[in-house]
């Protein structure tokens, strides 16, 4: 019998809390890109609503709410209680979404950290908006009008704000990995 041995996070081999990295932004910030890079870099668990949503949509005919957002949380909580660090990838504009996953880390005995991704140059997030194409079959990517109209709460906890304005993926990664050491 052949045996797999599997490297576990840092995190996990210094025997620390697992870390639910809460991301946020609005479409086309950069916050998927950013989200994947740090997960990768990690070694972190990644989810995505956008991919539950539309597995939703697409296996369930479900016309999709809230359902993907909890599917989410069950996601996160069950990996935060392996011991695992998770980073969530979603718009999260509003303000209860943002106390349910941190709410998911203290019911697993988990930090976490809520990181924003803007892009504070209007033109170039509409340029971003406007020419990006999905990487998941069959979900539609929002407009520029609808970008620019949805509803976001203002944010009533602390956060750590990724601007992506001007920089490589790689020099956002770093800045962020800057300030996570600094959090």
């Amino acid at each position: 019998m052949e045996y797999h041995t599997f490297a576990m996070s840092d995190a996990n081999a210094l025997n620390k809390p697992p870390m639910l990295y809460i991301f946020s932004g609005l479409p086309g910030t950069g916050k998927t890109t950013l989200a994947r890079a740090l997960s990768q870099r990690l070694g972190a668990f990644y989810l995505r609503i956008d991919t539950i949503e539309q597995a939703l949509r697409d296996l369930c005919a479900v016309n999709v709410q809230g359902e993907g957002y909890r599917l989410a949380y069950r996601l996160a909580a069950d990996n935060l209680n392996l011991g695992f660090s998770v980073v969530a990838d979603s718009c999260n504009p509003v303000d209860l979404t943002r106390r349910e996953w941190q709410n998911v880390a203290r019911a697993a005995d988990a930090e976490f950290l809520d990181i924003e991704v803007v892009c504070n140059d209007t033109q170039e997030h509409r340029r971003r908006v406007e020419c990006r194409t999905s990487d998941i079959e069959g979900l539609a990517l929002p407009t520029w009008d609808a970008v620019a109209s949805r509803e976001c709460h203002p944010w009533s906890s602390p956060r750590l704000v990724v601007d992506t304005e001007g920089c490589s993926i790689d020099d956002a990664l770093t800045r962020l990995l800057e300030r996570i050491a600094e959090a």
